[in-house]
């Protein structure tokens, strides 16, 4: 095993990805997670160097513009675990 230059590493451009069976699958799952979470995450507002984190109101609206998406798919997912077995049962018990 070769260790290279210790004080300066060089790094390439690591391994390669396997083969994709499922080329399909895999662009409709980045599509998806393109279209739920277009923005970055805003770095600037996390300090990792504070012991207490305090957060502004624009901080705070920056951070839900973030994981607006994600939060639409989680309200979205709530209604279907609601509403999916109630119709399914109003169509079970009240055959009309």
């Amino acid at each position: 095993m070769e260790l290279g230059n210790i004080p300066q590493p060089t790094y390439g451009p690591g391994p390669e990805a396997p083969g994709i069976n499922t080329p399909g699958l895999v662009a409709m799952a980045h599509g998806f997670l393109r279209l739920v979470q277009p923005n970055p995450l805003p770095i600037e507002i996390i300090d990792f160097g504070q012991s207490e984190m305090e957060f502004n109101k624009e901080d705070i609206q920056k951070l839900l513009r973030y994981e607006l998406g994600f939060l639409v798919c989680a309200a979205i997912g709530v209604l279907f675990i609601i509403f999916v077995p109630l119709v399914g049962f109003c169509f079970c018990c009240c055959r009309c």
